[in-house]
């Protein structure tokens, strides 16, 4: 397995830039990639431990949908510490899961882990404390948020969360302006190009479809979740915490 490297995909000039996607060699630079692109993802990955600590129930399973390369499957794993838990990751992704394999592995925590290649909106759930979507409903097609959504609610013992952490727009066009702008100078600051961020920005249009805060909470409420907080906020980047009463 090549080590993980720098995200320069996008330095060069595409002739032809194609839909973003989770392969080989997204995999092969995550790290790097989401680190310099997502502002916050650092405070967020340790705190998913601590909220995962905070709800996990004993003899329950717990989810990381859509886990990439692990990261906040490893922060799960230790916010159980001792709880007797199952802990499935999911992706849809091989090159994501055997790099995530690998992490895991290295990691000094001995909770198990069973890893899913699959895709999430066919899973069937097993009663569950805990479910975590980190940047992972955005990617999906709007029409299928809900029904994830309402699986995994139906899912949740009583007392139960979700973790969701998205990208997000706003209906008001000089808030979104303000944010669009602070987002691209973080990525700026963080040493892409204006060619990486525009072929990035390209590559990505179609496939990730970001909702407003607002809409991301009716959802959570249209589909059974009965308190929602949001719990984090840089730019146009959030998360919130679902409670199953």
């Amino acid at each position: 397995m090549k080590k993980p490297g720098p995200d320069t995909i996008y330095a060069l000039p595409h002739e032809k830039v194609n839909e973003f996607s989770f392969d080989e060699a997204v995999a092969r630079v995550f790290p790097d990639m989401i680190k310099r692109s997502v502002p916050g993802y650092t405070t967020i990955i340790p705190m998913i431990g601590l909220i995962t600590e905070q709800y996990a129930q004993e003899n329950s399973y717990c989810y990381d949908l859509g886990c990439s390369l692990g990261a906040s499957t490893l922060a799960m794993r230790h916010g159980l510490k001792n709880k007797q838990c199952e802990l499935v990751a999911v992706d849809n992704s091989p090159s994501m899961l055997e790099r995530c394999n690998h992490y895991i592995e290295l990691d000094n925590d001995t909770t198990p882990v069973t890893q899913l290649c699959a895709d999430i909106r066919d899973l069937d759930f097993q009663p569950c404390s805990v479910v975590t979507l980190n940047f992972t409903l955005q990617f999906l097609p709007p029409k299928d948020r809900s029904s994830l959504l309402q699986k995994i609610q139906n899912a949740l013992l009583p007392g139960g969360v979700l973790i969701l952490s998205e990208k997000i727009c706003f209906d008001e066009q000089t808030e979104q302006s303000h944010l669009e702008e602070l987002h691209w100078l973080f990525k700026k600051a963080n040493g892409y190009s204006d060619l990486e961020v525009s072929q990035k920005r390209s590559a990505l249009e179609q496939v990730l479809l970001p909702d407003t805060l607002e809409e991301h909470k009716k959802r959570l409420g249209d589909t059974g979740f009965d308190t929602v907080h949001l719990w984090y906020q840089c730019f146009n980047f959030m998360s919130l915490i679902a409670f199953k009463a």
